[in-house]
């Protein structure tokens, strides 16, 4: 069975809908699609941010009905946990010197650690990180 990391960016254009992402992820057997836990830590971060941030009524009822529309989303979602071999692997990758960002080489570490396909916009990048398999389902 194939499985598939989505990582930050299409995680958040599948909860708002994208219609594309949508199609590929219905059309995925059960246990197929998964994020990482680093995927999870970036969203509940910026919602928590939001929250600390908001000063009106108004924003903070926002802020707190999207994080909780987002924990519920999440719940849902199976959430692959960064484990020692992961940790070992982003070592090897931060060692390389890629020019990717810290969670994106997370990401692929986690990937990697499960031979997963990360699901990604960001080809540039991830492209970067050698033995890693990666997709777009955002395109035709």
């Amino acid at each position: 069975m194939s499985l598939f990391v989505l990582d930050t960016d299409i995680l958040s254009l599948l909860q708002a809908g994208h219609a594309k992402i949508k199609a590929r992820v219905a059309a995925c057997q059960p246990g197929e699609v998964a994020i990482s836990v680093i995927t999870v830590d970036e969203q509940l971060s910026g919602w928590y941010t939001l929250v600390r941030r908001a000063r009106k009524p108004a924003q903070l009822a926002f802020a707190y009905n999207r994080l909780a529309a987002n924990v519920s989303f999440l719940s849902q979602t199976i959430i692959l946990p960064y484990p020692e071999s992961a940790i070992a692997v982003f070592e090897g990758l931060k060692k390389a010197k890629l020019g990717v960002e810290g969670n994106d080489l997370r990401i692929a570490a986690t990937a990697l650690d499960r031979k997963a396909t990360v699901v990604t916009r960001n080809i540039r990048d991830f492209a970067l990180i050698p033995g890693l398999s990666i997709e777009d389902w955002s395109k035709p």
